[in-house]
């Protein structure tokens, strides 16, 4: 364990790098999509991808939100439900299910839905064909799952709902706003910070 997972912060992607070979564990990416959802969200949310559930916790932890939290991933989700334990604190809950992106999921129901996909562009001659390829991998342009997540969450919305969309210059800002807007949402960056080889925005989408 790092020093700043000890004071209960998120791990740095230098330091998670290589340490987990199964489930993604919260990192830059996930402080920026949390502190974005802690600001903006309550009701239901549903958290897409949630990896280690660090995300869905400290939402649940800090809102009272009940999150469900979701990951195509059976080792992620095995955590996701290990840390839930903490999340009733104020009031919150979060409920793990085995999912891939918004699939099993009734239309009208979310008040939020939050996501922080895999977008780290790769060549298909790099593939790695493991769990954390999952995780880490959007395809050769970074958006092989943004696109259809962004193609479908209008549905799970319920009226007024959110989107929280977690978005790297990796994976192509403006062709990840510009298929977002295609889909009927007005797109506004809540959050924002660079990094030496990148930068992480999150996107606050509605209709």
């Amino acid at each position: 364990m790092t020093e700043r997972e000890r004071r209960g912060e998120p791990a740095s992607l230098a330091e998670r790098r290589g340490l987990e070979t199964r489930v993604y564990q919260p990192a830059e990416d996930s402080g920026l999509l949390a502190k974005a959802a802690v600001e903006r969200v309550s009701g239901l949310v549903l958290e897409v991808g949630t990896g280690s559930g660090w995300v869905a916790e400290t939402v649940a932890r800090e809102t009272g939100a009940r999150v469900i939290a979701s990951d195509v991933n059976p080792h992620a989700c095995r955590q996701a439900r290990a840390r839930a334990e903490g999340a009733d604190e104020r009031g919150g809950s979060v409920e793990v299910v085995r999912a891939d992106l918004l699939t099993p999921f009734r239309g009208g129901t979310f008040d939020a839905v939050l996501f922080n996909p895999p977008y780290l562009p790769t060549d298909p001659e790099n593939e790695w064909d493991d769990w954390m390829e999952a995780a880490l991998s959007g395809g050769e342009t970074g958006r092989k799952l943004i696109e259809p997540f962004l193609d479908d969450v209008g549905r799970v919305l319920a009226p007024d709902g959110v989107v929280l969309l977690l978005v790297s210059s990796l994976s192509g800002f403006d062709e990840v706003v510009a298929r977002a807007e295609r889909r009927g949402f007005a797109a506004e960056t809540v959050v924002e910070e660079s990094y030496p080889f990148e930068s992480l925005s999150v996107l606050l989408l509605r209709r």
